[in-house]
């Protein structure tokens, strides 16, 4: 198998084992921890398109939109209506790094569940908000409770499956992610009408937490952390229903219960350790994929794909059905990577979306620039609005197969058992606080920029193409604890790793 250049010797078959029914079933119920958070995303740029909405929570932004003369790129441009978006993610920040220590201390899947109850929490405020201040509260909430599912849910998904198909089972949190985008963009179609449809809209989103928390009430956590946590007779009972019981799992215990007693004795603070020489690699990825999926544009696209598709020249109803198209688009192509992932690998899926979305954000700036003007005064033909959601659904799926999935199961396959949450977390803050920052500026970027925001996106992502090309390993088909092989033998990591 190639890593950089170098070959690295196939271990999917270090540990037997098959795709069993209950490791099927398990992962599919921790990765719909992705409903919630998929849900939010959908849901917040639908409700800000809501005249009911708007007109209690930021009425600001109905006396632009009936200013003739505003610049379409503008109208949504208010620092409150961005901090309602925005707010969930600074929380999730602070979030992920607190679960680090819950993720390693209680499980993975009792993480999970804390979740699933502050995001109810959270919902329950939303959707009975009587004000801005209770309305942000309830987002801070949901922050938490994301910030919790996604510091745990990805990990669970890399512990629990096969090496030879963790690829798989690990893009299914972007699968499900992308299943409450579109659920939330049809909910926000069917409720626009309502006067208090947008309560509904945001209160709903009390049933993906329901159902994620119910489901990780009837999984086992997984073998490596209850390895960790000290109960080795559970972990051969998980490992047994995970792999099959007409399967020798003894080796791949052993090398768990080895390497948990290897971390205890060396009681090193993991926050400390993860920034020594030899993981150095692991700390870059840590930092840079997520960073990078950030800014690939995807998440702000999907926040603000309503409010974006009714500033082009569609309207209020129409916005709304386009973002349902794009979400769909987004979910097919993920399924496309459940299934090439581990045939083809990691790095094709990055090089080809990665060249598809530049391709895409390009198109777009070019017909936005020619049919809106400079000054963005100009109101967009019919038809080329059309054409901004074809090319815009040509970049969601080159998303879709590359950035969007693999920016969770990299990080998630990549660290060694002693700092594989702390790693985790650290991966999950970048997340938050990027996409933080790029929601809290992307309509006043929009208003500025206007069409170069576009070209802004294509601009990084030749860069983070660039850097998968020189810096991005293979992993596929390697067992977690033999991963260190992958830095060992690439060209530019191995001059800080060492053998374990």
């Amino acid at each position: 198998m190639a890593v950089g250049g170098f070959a690295v010797d196939d271990n999917s078959r270090a540990f037997s084992g098959r795709v069993t029914a209950s490791v099927v079933i398990t992962c599919i119920v921790a990765a719909s921890g992705g409903l919630i958070f998929g849900y939010d995303i959908g849901i917040s740029g639908g409700v800000t398109t809501m005249q009911p909405f708007l007109k209690k929570f930021f009425p600001v932004v109905l006396r632009k939109a009936a200013d003739a003369k505003t610049n379409i790129y503008c109208v949504y441009d208010s620092h409150v209506l961005t901090a309602f978006t925005s707010s969930l993610y600074i929380a999730g920040l602070a979030a992920s790094l607190v679960a680090s220590r819950l993720t390693r201390a209680v499980g993975r899947r009792n993480t999970m569940i804390i979740g699933g109850l502050t995001f109810l929490i959270g919902a329950a405020l939303n959707g009975g908000a009587e004000n801005v201040a209770m309305l942000i509260l309830g987002r801070i909430l949901l922050g938490f409770g994301v910030g919790f599912t996604n510091q745990a849910t990805p990990i669970y998904l890399s512990e629990m499956a096969p090496p030879k198909w963790r690829g798989a089972f690990g893009t299914s949190f972007q699968f499900f992610i992308g299943i409450g985008v579109v659920v939330a963009n049809c909910l926000n179609y069917g409720t626009a009408k309502i006067s208090w449809g947008w309560r509904l809209s945001l209160g709903l989103a009390i049933v993906p937490s329901v159902i994620m928390t119910v489901g990780a009430l009837l999984i086992s956590d997984t073998p490596s952390s209850l390895v960790e946590r000290g109960k080795v007779a559970q972990a051969r009972d998980s490992l047994r229903k995970a792999r099959g019981k007409d399967i020798d799992i003894e080796p791949e215990l052993a090398e768990l219960v080895k390497t948990s007693e290897a971390v205890k004795a060396a009681n090193e603070e993991p926050f400390v350790t993860i920034f020594e020489r030899q993981y150095r690699p692991h700390l870059v990825m840590a930092f840079a994929i997520p960073f990078f999926q950030q800014l690939t544009g995807i998440n702000i696209i999907a926040f603000y794909a309503p409010v974006l598709f009714q500033s082009v020249g569609f309207g209020s109803d129409s916005a709304l059905i386009a973002s349902i198209i794009l979400g769909c688009v987004n979910l097919l192509s993920i399924i496309v990577s459940t299934f090439i992932v581990d045939r083809y690998g990691r790095r094709i899926l990055f090089l080809e979306g990665g060249t598809q979305m530049i391709i895409g954000q390009v198109a777009v700036a070019c017909v936005l620039a020619v049919t809106t003007g400079v000054s963005g005064t100009k109101d967009i033909p019919r038809g080329y609005a059309v054409l901004v959601l074809v090319l815009m659904c040509i970049y969601a799926a080159g998303f879709g197969w590359s950035w969007g999935p693999l920016s969770w199961l990299i990080p998630s396959e990549i660290f060694p058992m002693k700092i594989r949450t702390t790693g985790q977390a650290i991966s999950v803050a970048v997340n938050f606080a990027t996409t933080f920052v790029l929601a809290q500026t992307f309509l006043t970027m929009l208003c500025h920029f206007k069409y170069g925001t576009f070209l802004f996106y294509a601009g990084w992502l030749i860069t983070m193409t660039l850097f998968v090309i020189l810096f991005v390993p293979e992993t596929k088909g390697i067992p977690l604890e033999s991963m260190y092989q992958v830095w060992e033998r690439h060209w530019f990591w191995r001059r800080f790793v060492s053998l374990p």
